[in-house]
């Protein structure tokens, strides 16, 4: 297989290109409402993309936008996981806390535009308005499941349970 080179489309080179320091975490051990998510990216056959990145915006626990914060990144390991420390955001203007997710990955010219839900926050989430546009099936591929880490919110590219994506 011949050398990945950056002719190619987006990736593979978010490791060393994007990715120079931690930028996964948001927030520290011990700061009020923190919370790890992690996930796996699968291709469209199910199968981990080694080389992607996450990119996360979200408000802080108050629901507002403050000068520095809300704003991550993390790539995926060899086994197409990625990991995000960061704080639960509160709810915003008409919508239930969420982090909006926008996932680079090689193959597409432009990222992709998805959001995550808290599973903790039902009524919110019956509330939300972009929620409520969507069929029962296509609103499960944005709630996050909780984990004994955390949350885990796998990101299905293509196929089977494919991730809800916005057009932006």
């Amino acid at each position: 297989m011949p050398q990945p080179t950056p002719s190619q489309t987006v990736g593979p080179f978010f490791e060393f290109g994007l990715l120079e320091r931690p930028q996964n975490l948001l927030a520290g051990d011990g700061v009020a409402g923190a919370v790890t998510i992690a996930g796996l990216v699968l291709d469209g056959e199910q199968q981990p993309v080694p080389d992607a990145m996450v990119e996360v915006w979200q408000a802080d626990g108050a629901g507002q936008h403050p000068p520095g914060f809300g704003w991550g990144r993390a790539g995926t390991a060899p086994d197409g996981e990625y990991v995000l420390h960061t704080v639960k955001p509160g709810p915003t203007a008409g919508g239930a806390p969420h982090l909006s997710l926008l996932v680079f990955a090689r193959g597409l010219l432009k990222p992709v535009l998805t959001r995550m839900y808290f599973p903790d926050e039902s009524a919110a989430n019956v509330a939300d308005p972009v929620l409520a546009s969507l069929s029962d099936d296509e609103r499960s591929t944005l709630v996050a499941t909780p984990s004994s880490s955390g949350l885990r919110f796998d990101i299905r590219l293509q196929g089977d349970r494919e991730t809800v994506f916005f057009v932006v």
